[in-house]
């Protein structure tokens, strides 16, 4: 291919808020950048001045003081920003109300599957904010104090939320699926106030009764005061829980009123996040109030090109960071479209039903979701109305280039594609979008803005058309504030400033191409090492699933006689049996598109794949269980069953 996929409108750049984030850099400093490119590398050249104009673009709102822009910013991890600035998140995330009181506009619309459809209006959700924040307080939740939810992505966990935030307090979540050793490896640590669950939920068209696992759990939680049941599947008894209530009795005494935010210091926690806990019980990290904020409205705005008046949707579950990343386009005072459950129930059609009626600008979804529609042969362009949507977002894994081609065949062919890559330990991205450039087939757009993403080899030299390890070179305002229960902070250093110090290493194996985008090839720890090479494991995946016949496949390096050998395990479309012919042709075609060090030594035909509650496949875990060694918390997993799989296969004995 000579060009790129897509390429944004003069008249589409002209309205662009970069477009217009340029325009004001030019009239308020003088700053003549000619496009994104200069721009980003200004951003990383003068990173107070870059933060400082995104505060002030974006409108945060906060004590008119704001003090030092950073301190030791020549420290990672030791750098802090904004560190005297006082503001509330919930605040910021409330601004339409606040800016239009009474106004009745849609702020949540919900549909939980084909079983629940409502909507709140700001002036509702103004109201319910104020009402819940009241009962928390009356229960002693105030600055620091947690609050936890165990709640499908519904209108009830955003209110919480911003409850939580409006009193300074900490909020945690995770998605109602886990079971009882999983909740108590996450709330344990953090030892939550009050906890907000459902008392069932919806998936896949089944009906689920939370109940019984939430009065398992809570009995095990000490620390909390208060479980509060919000009415989901109809199930109003909660008498079989200690110490619940249901929401209507929880806010029933306090009438809505004007709330009073409690404005916070920049770096004060606001979020604990977990790490997936596929290696032992899951990391807790704490990100602040004004980081996540600030980087938020940057990658809103700036890099999706979300507006006031937009409807914003992120396939998600509570348990996964773009739940949170989410709920902060109310701060760019946008519509938030919430679905919970399953996105093929009853078929591959229905977030598409929701991005035609609710008339959807972004959609947000997986590279995973981006594959299944494909093999699905589904046809969203000719069966729906997308004219609205303007940007589809992908992220989870790396998008492969013939989700790419799919996209742009099928889905709609004038949208901006953003590849979006990053994490929970960030709470956001460091590669994304560039709503005023040009789509390349299989590469995230470019480097966010702020952030000096470099790729390093083992040496810590950069790299260019090479794969290698992405790092950051310089601090960022969200940054992690620390671990949970990390008092010489020795964990958090471990986990990303040891191996080049002083810089953040990320994880993932990347290249920088010729386009100055960016090409994601899987974990650093997940890649393979046959005769001492590195192979990401993307580049399989992208080859072996082009194949009818392969629905998923999962790929590890197996310890064998002194070397790594590549192991490949696939899960085959019903009816299908993993035959000599079929194996030959796998390994042709990694053979044919990568090169010969990435054909497995061994095809294996498995019944499932494993992967954690965010969807995402555990390279890890598989390759734990290959080796007979033990697979400490099979808790995050969704369906962890399946590692039973992979024990003592006889094919990987020979």
């Amino acid at each position: 291919m000579t060009g790129p996929l897509w390429q944004p409108s003069e008249a589409r750049v002209a309205e662009a808020n970069l477009t217009a984030f340029i325009a004001w850099l030019k009239w308020e400093q003088g700053l003549d950048f000619a496009g994104y490119d200069d721009l980003y590398a200004w951003s990383v050249s003068e990173l107070e001045k870059f933060w400082t104009a995104v505060w002030d673009f974006c409108g945060v709102i906060a004590d008119p003081e704001r003090g030092p822009v950073a301190v030791k910013a020549d420290k990672m991890p030791g750098a802090a920003f904004f560190p005297e600035a006082k503001l509330n998140f919930a605040e910021n995330l409330l601004r339409h109300a606040l800016n239009t009181p009474g106004d009745d506009s849609d702020a949540l619309v919900f549909w939980g599957e084909d079983k629940a459809k409502r909507r709140l209006s700001h002036r509702e959700l103004y109201e319910q904010v104020s009402r819940t924040a009241q009962a928390l307080a009356a229960e002693g939740v105030g600055p620091g104090d947690r609050v936890a939810g165990f709640m499908p992505n519904m209108p009830e966990t955003v209110v919480a939320m911003l409850a939580a935030a409006s009193l300074g307090a900490v909020w945690s979540s995770c998605s109602p699926d886990f079971g009882v050793q999983g909740v108590l490896d996450r709330f344990g640590q953090i030892e939550p106030k009050v906890l907000f669950c459902p008392d069932g939920y919806y998936y896949n068209g089944k009906t689920i009764d939370s109940r019984p696992r939430i009065a398992e759990f809570t009995a095990q939680l000490p620390s909390l005061k208060k479980i509060v049941v919000v009415p989901y599947i109809g199930a109003s008894d909660v008498s079989s829980i200690d110490r619940a209530v249901t929401l209507d009795d929880f806010v029933a005494p306090f009438p809505a009123g004007e709330i009073a935010f409690t404005r916070m210091p920049f770096n004060a926690p606001l979020y604990i996040m977990f790490s997936s806990g596929t290696t032992g019980k899951p990391k807790c990290i704490v990100h602040g109030i004004g980081g996540t904020l600030l980087q938020h409205l940057k990658e809103l705005i700036l890099q999706c090109d979300v507006k006031p008046g937009d409807r914003v949707f992120y396939f998600t579950t509570c348990g996964w960071m773009m739940w949170n990343w989410l709920v902060s386009a109310l701060a760019a005072e946008a519509t938030l479209l919430l679905y919970d459950g399953s996105p093929f129930a009853p078929d591959g059609n229905i977030l598409f039903d929701f991005a035609d009626a609710e008339k959807m600008t972004l959609f947000g979804t997986s590279a995973k979701y981006i594959d299944a529609l494909n093999k699905a042969g589904l046809d969203p362009k000719s069966t729906h109305d997308l004219s609205s949507v303007r940007l589809m977002t992908s992220t989870g894994s790396p998008l492969v280039p013939e989700g790419f081609d799919y996209v742009y065949q099928h889905v709609k062919d004038d949208i901006c594609l953003s590849s979006i890559a990053g994490g929970t330990d960030i709470i956001s991205c460091f590669l994304g979008g560039n709503p005023i450039g040009p789509v390349w087939r299989g590469e995230i757009q470019r480097r966010c803005l702020g952030m000096a993403v470099e790729v390093y080899d083992d040496d810590g030299k950069p790299l260019r058309g090479e794969k290698g390890e992405l790092v950051c070179v310089k601090p960022f305002p969200c940054m992690p504030i620390g671990f949970w229960n990390d008092p010489d902070g020795a964990r958090y250093r471990a986990a990303y400033f040891e191996t080049y110090p002083n810089i953040w290493h990320h994880g993932d194996f990347v290249e920088l191409t010729e386009h100055e985008g960016i090409v994601v090839y899987g974990r650093s720890d997940a890649t393979l090492n046959p005769g001492g090479v590195r192979i990401g494991t993307a580049e399989i995946y992208r080859q072996v699933e082009k194949l009818e016949e392969v629905e998923e496949a999962i790929v590890i390096g197996q310890d064998w006689e002194g070397d790594v050998r590549v192991v490949l395990f696939v899960k085959l479309r019903p009816g299908v049996v993993l035959d000599d012919a079929l194996t030959a042709r796998i390994k042709t075609q990694i053979r044919n598109g990568c090169t010969p060090r990435h054909v497995p030594a061994k095809v294996v035909q498995v019944a499932d794949i494993p992967r954690t509650k965010s969807g995402k496949i555990v390279e890890l875990a598989v390759r734990d269980v290959v080796h007979g060694r033990q697979v400490k918390n099979k808790e995050a997993l969704a369906n962890p069953e399946a590692l039973d799989l992979y024990k003592g296969l006889p094919e990987l004995s020979a």
